[in-house]
């Protein structure tokens, strides 16, 4: 059976050792790949599940699809934890070592000034939902879409506050469409989906800055995840795996339990 190179990460030469029970996707333990001055950290897997069109068709399967990005993200969490990574996203393969080395090569420079902008940094991610409890249920009244509103106008201002608080603490940010904009018979709605890049020393500052604010506004919840290797902050150099498969990453993020921020 074949096997193809799967590729997490890039990285600086890093001190700290991985541990040795770290399994990566297919449950091979992930190994480090060194040319000109750079770490790619990679995996075997079986070309059977990921060449090219088995992979299209394993991503139709959710259980495989979420096992994948478990596994995936573990190994980022790893890293995350030794050096700061640029993390490419789920699914980037290649066919074999020689491959690897030759993105490196390509993309050295662009590898580089990556890894410089984001070392010592991470990220956070946080969300803001409005909560009307008042107003869930299977009908809505004009009372409770009209007490909506009001909770969405406040949501509203909290968010631009906390972004603005927040931002002074980052040193560049992420805004992202909320998945559901806020229509008025939704009674808990996203209101922000925002990525904030921290340094590292600065993280308990941060997180104490989102909870000090949360606790003060009523009809609203926060939700914070992280910290996080800086997966939005990459920009085209985390993207150099195969054409379809931007946001999977975030998938795998998505099957961690948050921090609620309350």
């Amino acid at each position: 059976m074949s096997a193809l190179r799967y590729v997490y990460a890039i990285c600086r030469p890093f001190e700290a050792a991985l541990s040795a029970e770290l399994a990566g996707v297919a449950g091979v333990p992930p190994k480090l790949l060194r040319h000109g001055g750079l770490i790619a950290v990679v995996g075997s897997v079986p070309e059977r599940e990921f060449g090219a069109e088995p992979l299209r068709r394993r991503l139709e399967d959710v259980e495989w699809l979420e096992a994948t990005a478990r596994a995936h993200q573990g190994v980022i969490d790893a890293l995350t934890a030794v050096t700061s990574p640029l993390p490419l996203r789920l699914a980037t393969v290649l066919r074999d070592d020689s491959g690897v080395r030759v993105l490196m090569e390509e993309r050295r420079e662009d590898f580089l000034r990556t890894l410089d902008r984001l070392d010592g940094r991470v990220e956070w991610d946080v969300k803001v939902y409005t909560e009307n409890t008042e107003a869930a249920g299977a009908s809505v009244s004009s009372e409770a879409v009209g007490a909506f509103g009001g909770t969405l106008e406040r949501a509203e201002e909290f968010t631009r506050r906390l972004h603005g608080t927040l931002s002074r603490c980052a040193e560049e940010t992420r805004l992202r469409t909320p998945r559901n904009p806020a229509p008025s018979e939704e009674p808990d709605a996203e209101v922000l989906d925002a990525a904030y890049l921290v340094p590292r020393a600065e993280s308990e500052e941060f997180v104490e800055r989102v909870n000090g604010s949360a606790r003060d506004e009523p009809g609203v919840r926060v939700e914070l995840t992280g910290p996080w290797a800086a997966y939005s902050f990459t920009g085209s150099t985390g993207l150099t795996g195969f054409k379809g498969f931007t946001g999977l990453t975030g998938f795998a993020r998505n099957t961690r339990n948050p921090w609620n921020a309350t």
